[in-house]
């Protein structure tokens, strides 16, 4: 098994540990409330040294919700997917028949989560956890709302108005981006989905799935989606609306708390007014 001992290092270093009250009392602190719908995006790393490491950071989460709130990770799985696209690494063309002809079906309790941080992966085999049924870009929940996020998820388009995202934004649902930026804001997809902006364009891909039973790679086209810009978006949004926005810390993470349906609906104007425009 792999550790990733000199971030562990980095971490003590750093003099501050967390426990799981510790953060539970920081997250209540900076906004989050009991009942509230949360999708989150986290850095564990970022936090400290965290007593109980991904598993005390998901039950602080769960703490500060309550019973009557619901928590919601992505569950991405992005390696499941055309290869021919592939690009952090790119496969040599030689393997990709093979890769679209072997690579096991996406399975919501086997296939785990790539890149998505360990809590996420965690938060993924927490007993009661619910996940989409998406190939690439699936979503966990738990919670009172966690059917009706992650029912009937859209093959494609993505994280369009058939995903986890457009669900959560119909509950006018909340952001916590723990540790990371707007880089990692998933629901500026959902904007991307809904905004007309010069370049916007479609991809091939595809999947292996289990249909009626059999592994099958099924095709499909779907948003070429991009995130350069989102840094930029997110610090627009913030000096826009500034008051759908609370920064503060978590342990050592920088944390942003803020209205999804508030982010959407400004990323949409945003992107039209920008992305695709010739400088100047």
């Amino acid at each position: 098994m792999t550790h990733d001992i000199r971030g562990e290092e980095r971490a003590v270093l750093s003099s501050r540990m967390m426990t799981q009250q510790q953060i539970t009392a920081d997250l209540a602190a900076l906004g989050v409330r009991p009942g509230m719908v949360l999708l989150v995006h986290s850095a564990l790393s970022r936090l400290g040294w965290v007593c109980g490491s991904a598993p005390a950071l998901v039950l602080a989460l769960e703490d500060a919700l309550g019973p009557a709130g619901t928590l919601m990770m992505p569950a991405h799985s992005g390696d499941l997917s055309n290869p021919a696209n592939w690009q952090h690494p790119p496969v040599p063309p030689a393997w990709w028949d093979t890769i679209r002809a072997s690579m096991p079906p996406f399975s919501p309790d086997l296939t785990p989560t790539r890149g998505m941080g360990a809590a996420a992966e965690c938060f993924r085999k927490q007993d009661g956890t619910r996940r989409s049924l998406h190939p690439q870009v699936s979503f966990c929940a738990r919670g009172p709302q966690a059917e009706f996020l992650t029912a009937n998820h859209a093959l494609t388009p993505a994280m369009g108005e058939g995903s986890p995202l457009a669900r959560l934004y119909d509950l006018d649902g909340w952001v916590l981006l723990l540790g990371v930026g707007h880089g990692n804001n998933t629901s500026l997809h959902l904007a991307e989905n809904r905004a007309d902006f010069p370049g916007k364009a479609m991809v091939r891909e595809g999947a292996p799935l289990l249909v009626e039973g059999a592994r099958q790679w099924v095709w499909y086209d779907d948003l070429d989606y991009g995130s350069d810009d989102f840094p930029a978006l997110g610090a627009a949004f913030e000096a826009a609306c500034p008051a759908e926005v609370i920064i503060g810390q978590v342990g050592m993470a920088e944390t942003r708390l803020l209205r999804q349906r508030a982010l959407v609906d400004f990323a949409v104007g945003w992107l039209e007014g920008n992305r695709g425009r010739a400088a100047g």
